[in-house]
């Protein structure tokens, strides 16, 4: 699958008294990417949880923050699988601006867990098109 992109612009809300991005707001802006990428795919995360009692968790993070993003600017956030495994995926992630400017690079892992049971399950085979296991 190539890269799947979604905009974000920095509001008061997303920075700090400087008007810098704060560090946490980045992790909303990828949750924000992930979530419209599988939307994009057609899986709307509430009716997959409501169907199949599963929801996709972050398992783990690794962020590298290169440079800060500023009030009021335009971001782009990128979404690649870098890994599926049986109950989990890979995600290669990275902000940046819209003159191509690398602000954050992460990997993030997702875990697909049984909601009832808070136990990692295999992803079922069609839960995401195009998504090989």
């Amino acid at each position: 699958m190539p890269p799947f992109e979604w905009p974000v612009r920095v509001y008061w809300e997303d920075t700090d008294a400087g008007g810098v991005v704060y560090h946490a707001s980045y992790l909303r802006f990828m949750e924000r990417a992930r979530s419209e990428w599988l939307r994009s795919l057609g899986v709307a995360q509430s009716e997959f949880k409501a169907r199949t009692g599963l929801a996709f968790l972050v398992r783990s993070m690794k962020l590298d923050f290169l440079k800060a993003a500023l009030l009021d600017d335009e971001l782009l956030v990128t979404v690649e699988v870098k890994e599926r495994r049986a109950a989990s995926i890979l995600f290669g992630q990275v902000v940046r601006r819209r003159d191509g400017t690398r602000l954050i690079e992460a990997e993030v892992r997702v875990a697909c867990v049984d909601v009832e049971r808070m136990v990692p399950v295999r992803i079922p085979d069609d839960a995401i098109p195009g998504l090989t296991p």
